[in-house]
């Protein structure tokens, strides 16, 4: 556990040099907000994730590599890590460029609401799905979870992450950030159905619970 924390720890210093940095000034709430929510929502999932579901934060901590992995999704999650760690700094320089004013500060309260309920969806599915891997795979006595947030929507991890990618631009101040999420939106899009072909041929009853489950992400939506 110390060693999760540790890790956790270490990328909000790399989040805090990525932000701080290209936006010229340490005088930046939207990013001190965003590298305490990752400090202490990270920390505390982390934790919680020891005490309840060990194996769980070793499949979390685990390499975005691995050899069990379905070979496009390594190829994905390289690229959508590298992108998301470009995309931070990229708005951070957006944000300093027009002044820290591109978006009202009631909008960057909403960001940060957003945050919020991303971590509060998170630790709902990751409770509910001791077999949420990082990585498509599947694992020793994998079953199927058809319960909690599983029997509202298919992807829960996914719905809540739609939550991040459009609270951090406007937490950050970035219109330019804005933008990407579009990007990171449609790459877990791709992935779900992705994701759901590979599950079909490898997990049993996956495809009566496909029938059971209709929506992806959000109800009535997609």
């Amino acid at each position: 556990m110390v060693a999760a924390v540790l890790q956790v720890l270490g990328w909000a210093a790399f989040f805090a040099a990525g932000l701080l940095w290209p936006a010229g000034t340490a005088d930046y709430p939207g990013a001190w907000v965003f590298i305490a929510f990752f400090v202490f929502g990270g920390s505390a999932i982390t934790i919680w994730m020891a005490c309840h579901s060990p194996e769980l934060l070793r499949e979390r901590l685990a390499a975005p590599v691995q050899r069990e992995q379905e070979p496009w999704d390594r190829v994905f999650l390289v690229t959508f890590i590298l992108l998301f760690i470009g995309w931070l700094p990229l708005m951070s320089w957006d944000t300093g460029r027009t002044g820290f004013k591109a978006v009202p500060v009631w909008l960057q309260i909403v960001g940060a609401g957003c945050l919020l309920v991303y971590g509060l969806g998170a630790w709902w599915a990751l409770r509910e799905n001791a077999f949420a891997a990082p990585v498509i795979k599947i694992q020793k006595a994998q079953r199927l979870v058809d319960t909690g947030p599983y029997s509202i929507v298919r992807h829960p991890l996914y719905a809540s992450a739609l939550f991040l990618f459009i609270g951090i631009p406007l937490l950050l101040s970035s219109l330019l950030g804005i933008a990407g999420s579009a990007v990171f939106i449609a790459g877990l899009a791709w992935r779900a159905v992705k994701e759901e072909r590979s599950l079909l041929r490898t997990l049993p009853g996956y495809g009566a619970y496909l029938l059971r489950v209709h929506w992806r992400f959000m109800p009535g939506i997609w």
